[in-house]
């Protein structure tokens, strides 16, 4: 991605996933990156928890699955961004546990290994919405990677 430090770079050559996060006024931008373009949408899923909670201590209670139909990609990133900040206001459900699946017919599953939110350390202000302001998503040199503002 535009930007990458020297570590970054080195770790996608290696074709290792990732995400960081970087403050932006009043909210937060995510960035992540992976070989595919499941995996990346994972990632973003993992820097936008990572951001507001410690999960590191906790293990899935509960398995959701979500079907997204066949969309473009940062489409599919805005939603499923969205049902993150869905399940965590409307549920109190975290998300500790995620993995991302295109299907036989094009749409994507999502595999969502949750936690009550009373469950895990609270260490930032909740994601309240997703910004469509900059946000990309797209394959690179090194595989795929995508960029997000979140309203917090």
């Amino acid at each position: 991605m535009v930007g990458d430090t020297d570590d970054v770079r080195e770790i996608r050559r290696e074709g290792a996933g990732g995400h960081r996060a970087a403050p932006h006024t009043a909210d937060l931008r995510i960035e992540a990156w992976a070989p595919s373009r499941e995996g990346c949408l994972a990632e973003a899923v993992r820097g936008m928890v990572e951001c507001f909670a410690d999960v590191s201590a906790v293990r899935p209670t509960h398995l959701e699955r979500i079907r997204f139909a066949r969309a473009d990609d940062a489409d599919l990133l805005a939603a499923l961004l969205d049902e993150v900040v869905y399940r965590v206001e409307v549920h109190g459900q975290v998300p500790v546990e995620v993995d991302a699946e295109t299907v036989a017919d094009g749409d994507l599953e999502v595999r969502l290994g949750v936690v009550p939110l009373a469950d895990v350390e609270i260490t930032g202000a909740a994601p309240k919405a997703v910004s469509w302001h900059g946000l990309h998503m797209g394959a690179d040199p090194y595989g795929w990677s995508c960029a997000v503002t979140v309203d917090v």
